[in-house]
């Protein structure tokens, strides 16, 4: 193997947690805002 094989799997691994993290927080805040309306209601 060479050193760009671990460059490249380095950049998708990056790029993954960051999709994946920016999914898990776009996910909590529609939770959040879901129970924010929830109590506006009551």
């Amino acid at each position: 193997m060479t050193q760009w094989t671990y460059v490249i799997l380095s950049y998708a691994l990056g790029i993954s947690g960051t999709i994946g993290l920016i999914g898990y927080c776009w996910v909590a805040l529609r939770r959040a805002e879901a129970r924010l309306d929830a109590l506006k209601r009551k």
